[in-house]
């Protein structure tokens, strides 16, 4: 399809306006990019002041209809896909030369059902491992060389912390307090957080000995190696090259930082197929310190000190997206449940009422 210079002057001044305007980073630049290059292809290149109703109609029809790699794309998918667009021709038609040819409600027709948008929106249940599996994985790892103390400690902080890995990744030495647990996630240190959020957070005491590989890692570094605060607390293997140009993995680690997370994920792969156990990919360690903790939470403040330990602001937001019970669960607890007159709620009617009003104003909001 030919280029339309016109359209990708327009994409180029959004673009900037989102990063420079609205803050947008990088990667929520190009999930809009992508969503915008698909209304390209739709329209294959039409120039946006040819927008309009019948064309949204017939965008959404497309969208849903279209297929990638042979599955047809999720509700969630395309939910994002018709807000990112929404949002870009709202933009549009602010400006000169097209305020008098893309109306707002023609824009407002790139809007999913109702019925698909709740079903886009519902949080999904999220297979995530248990602490006796995480107990019985670690103590699989049979130590023999640094990079085993390394990722028994490395699965252990999966846990206790409840973080990104992407955060992991990027976590100096000296944003850990091995002796009091506290974890400093700083931008400002070169940690990679959600939104470039200063965090503070704790490691949660789940086990002691999953406590005790950490700890004694942390403390390795620090005395043995002689690490830097400014070195990984996760540091990747040492690679070595040998005559001839072969290189090969040695049995140390060096102070370098992961280039991504992908490494996390290979080691998880590699030690749970030794421990013969299910793999579990990252982020599925954080949704199982939520479970094990909320499980033990017995006050509203319990409950919000876990969320902001995870860096969330709101309560909602961690039980939103985190707290969501699969079938085995939400039979469990409902069949547990003690409706003695004698027996005091552990969590407050006030407390209840309280989270029940922030569930109802942010399913409005949606």
């Amino acid at each position: 399809m030919k280029i339309n210079a016109g359209n990708e002057r327009m994409k180029r001044k959004y673009f900037k306006w989102c990063r420079e305007a609205l803050g947008f980073s990088d990667s929520t630049i190009n999930s809009i990019e992508k969503s915008i290059l698909l209304y390209d292809d739709f329209s294959k290149n039409a120039n946006y002041v040819t927008f309009s109703e019948s064309g949204a109609t017939r965008f959404k029809k497309w969208i849903s209809d279209r297929k990638n790699n042979g599955k047809s794309l999720s509700a969630t998918t395309i939910y994002h896909h018709l807000r990112h667009l929404k949002n870009f021709f709202t933009w549009l038609s602010g400006q000169t030369g097209f305020k008098s040819r893309i109306r707002l409600d023609s824009v407002s027709y790139l809007t999913m059902d109702k019925k698909k948008a709740r079903e886009a929106l519902s949080p999904k249940s999220v297979k995530a491992p248990t602490l006796e599996y995480v107990k019985q994985l670690t103590d699989s790892i049979e130590i023999k060389t640094e990079i085993d103390r390394r990722d028994q400690a490395l699965i252990s902080f999966l846990l206790l912390s409840g973080m990104r890995d992407k955060a992991i990744a990027t976590l100096p030495l000296g944003c850990f307090d091995w002796k009091t647990f506290e974890i400093r996630q700083d931008p400002k240190a070169g940690v990679d957080t959600k939104f470039g959020k200063t965090i503070i957070s704790t490691l949660i005491q789940f086990d002691k000995g999953l406590i005790k590989y950490v700890v004694e890692w942390a403390e390795y570094l620090e005395k043995d190696k002689l690490f830097g605060l400014a070195n990984p607390l996760f540091p990747r293997s040492k690679v070595e090259q040998i005559k001839g140009g072969l290189t090969f993995i040695s049995k140390e680690v060096e102070p370098v930082f992961w280039k991504g997370t992908g490494s996390i994920r290979e080691i998880l792969k590699k030690r749970s197929t030794q421990a013969g156990l299910d793999y579990y990919y990252p982020h599925s360690f954080r949704h199982a310190a939520v479970a094990i903790a909320f499980k033990h939470c017995q006050n509203g403040e319990q409950l919000k000190a876990i969320s902001q330990n995870l860096g969330h602001s709101n309560l909602g937001t961690t039980v939103m997206s985190y707290g969501n019970l699969d079938d085995f669960r939400v039979r469990e607890v409902v069949s547990g449940l003690d409706f003695s007159p004698h027996e005091k709620p552990q969590i407050s009617r006030e407390e209840i009422d309280k989270a029940i009003r922030f569930l109802s104003e942010v399913k409005e909001k949606t």
